[in-house]
């Protein structure tokens, strides 16, 4: 029996006038006899040319859009335009039919919003093969960045009983029956009875874990999934999304910020050298959507261009206190164009961030020393009591990508910070024992994958580089 080859190696090393076995979906039938085929291998489908008088109408009318076909032929130069070779159909086997008067997809154009209702057949189209290829190389790139760098992969719990960012807005997690729970003395539900014996949740990240790894290890990362219980329906927003979490031992604020510079073109550059076919579909498709659009409105680069743009530009560093500076002499300000105020000890909103990397720097930007009132209990305080060593790193486009800090290695410090913030360290014992035995100076950020993982495709909603988006009200597939 002869065995498949996958298209991508066909079209890598081809063996000209030798039979071959091809299998994959139709993605054009034109002319009743010239097949686009497309194993999902590469974004670049083979064609298969067809002698009529060789197949009975049967298998002609088979071969319909996204019909799953196994083909043997002779692979063979072409003699048409638009690809080098091409297969000489010999036998061709129908996998798989596809009734086009039912079938959601069609040869045609369809919108983000209904191939979002469609998750379990998007992937067939150029796009979204594009988007998830893309998505897989991001997550390799990941992984062989850290190894190569000394860095231990570190696996943090998913049910967590602490909630890292005192957000609050987290998933429960519980053994007991719907309306069954029991209750203690007070009414309240009795977690002590529960499976782990206290409340638990899904969490929303792995840093406070990965600091003990890396006051053991020296240097760790997390990579995993992570959720939000907020409500929120943004194009930046997922209930689920995976994060990536970084912690190293004796790294103060600025080394924090160089391995964020330094990962974050990594992972672009991987992708730019390693899947350019992929994202010339991705480029050539903004390019399409934008060409109708008025100047302004449109992307001041390419996709291609804007990732080469940020690999070979060393990114802005400024303090929050110079970007409140720099936005409120801006004109957008003076001329009351921006929706949110602009003040300092107030969060810089996403129409700040954007303007800051797309308007002024026009490359990505790093902010840091924020005020301690809206960080974490956790960032290191600054000398001026006033600010901590946290930094985002804001992407053209997106806004933040990464955020991140110098964590509190002096106990007094943190146990303050703790009591100021209403966080009970009977909870987090174990987090304060890391700064009373062998503590040290260290740092760490989260990225969060997808949106590295939108940037890099150019895609506008978080919803379409995840395969299977979990939102408020959405939990198909």
């Amino acid at each position: 029996m002869k065995r498949r080859i996958e298209i991508a190696e066909v079209l890598k090393n081809p063996t000209l006038n030798e039979s071959i076995l091809v299998k994959g979906w139709v993605r054009a039938f034109r002319s009743n006899r010239f097949i686009a085929l497309n194993d999902g291998s590469t974004i670049n489908n083979i064609q298969v040319v067809l002698d009529l008088e060789k197949f009975p109408e049967s298998i002609v009318k088979g071969i319909g859009f996204h019909a799953c076909l196994a083909i043997t032929g002779k692979l063979v130069e072409s003699q048409g335009a638009g690809q080098s070779m091409e297969i000489q159909a010999e036998e061709i086997e129908i996998l798989g039919a596809t009734n086009l008067e039912a079938y959601p997809l069609q040869p045609k154009a369809q919108t983000m919003e209904f191939l979002r209702e469609k998750a379990h057949l998007r992937m067939r189209t150029n796009t979204f093969s594009a988007v998830f290829r893309i998505r897989h190389a991001v997550a390799y790139a990941v992984n062989k960045y850290f190894n190569d760098k000394g860095y231990y992969y570190m696996h943090t719990p998913i049910i967590t009983g602490s909630d890292a960012e005192g957000a609050g807005e987290m998933f429960h997690v519980t053994a007991f029956e719907t309306n069954k729970a029991p209750v203690d003395e007070d009414g309240a539900v009795d977690y002590k009875k529960d499976f782990f014996g206290k409340a638990t949740n899904l969490t929303v990240s792995g840093q406070l874990q990965a600091e003990i790894a890396a006051l053991a290890l020296g240097k760790v990362y997390t990579f995993g999934p992570t959720f939000r219980a907020e409500k929120s329906n943004t194009s930046r927003h997922l209930a689920e999304f995976w994060m990536i979490e970084p912690e190293v031992a004796f790294a103060d604020i600025h080394d924090d910020m160089d391995l964020a510079e330094d990962f974050s073109k990594y992972l672009i550059n991987y992708i730019l050298d390693n899947y350019p076919d992929d994202l010339k579909v991705l480029d050539d498709r903004i390019a399409k959507l934008e060409k109708n659009m008025k100047k302004e409105e449109r992307r001041p680069m390419g996709l291609i261009e804007t990732l080469r743009f940020v690999v070979d530009n060393d990114f802005e560093r400024i303090t929050y206190t110079e970007a409140i500076n720099i936005l409120r002499n801006s004109k957008p300000y003076k001329k009351g164009r921006f929706e949110y105020e602009v003040e300092w000890g107030k969060d810089l909103q996403s129409e700040h961030e954007r303007w800051l990397v797309e308007k002024k720097f026009m490359k990505p930007v790093i902010v840091v020393d924020y005020p301690k009132d809206i960080k974490a209990f956790y960032m290191r305080m600054n000398e001026d009591e006033k600010t901590v060593a946290a930094m985002d790193v804001l992407f053209p486009g997106i806004g933040e990508v990464i955020g991140g800090s110098q964590r509190e290695e002096r106990l007094d410090k943190l146990q303050k910070r703790m009591a100021e913030m209403d966080i009970h360290e009977e909870e987090l014992w174990w987090y304060t024992e890391l700064r009373k035995f062998g503590g040290c100076p260290h740092a760490g950020f989260g990225m969060g994958f997808e949106r590295m993982v939108l940037f890099i495709t150019g895609m506008t909603n978080i919803r379409d580089v995840i395969p299977f988006p979990r939102t408020p009200g959405s939990a198909e597939f």
